[in-house]
């Protein structure tokens, strides 16, 4: 038996989803904290602050996720078909 296992299509997009909601619960919990702190230290205990920041890091938490679903939408990425070298 091999110790390698055959990834499938589900698994290699579950392990992807996985990685995004990671990434967006810790972009989000930075910007929160980002703007818990801003709004104390700065503006004087308003709430938009951390609307703000939380907000910038669940879109910055999107925009790596789209990517990692879609990488033809990367500027600069060109997409090569395969090959058949068998001949």
């Amino acid at each position: 038996m091999s110790s390698e296992k055959a990834s499938s299509t589900e698994n290699i997009v579950s392990q992807k989803y996985d990685r995004c909601m990671a990434d967006l619960l810790v972009k989000a919990g930075v910007g929160f904290s980002v703007g818990v702190v801003a709004s104390v230290i700065l503006f004087r205990r308003r709430t938009w602050p951390i609307a703000l920041s939380t907000g910038f890091g669940m879109g910055a938490a999107y925009a790596d996720c789209d990517r990692s679903f879609n990488p033809a939408r990367v500027s600069g990425t060109r997409i090569v078909p395969q090959t058949d070298e068998s001949k």
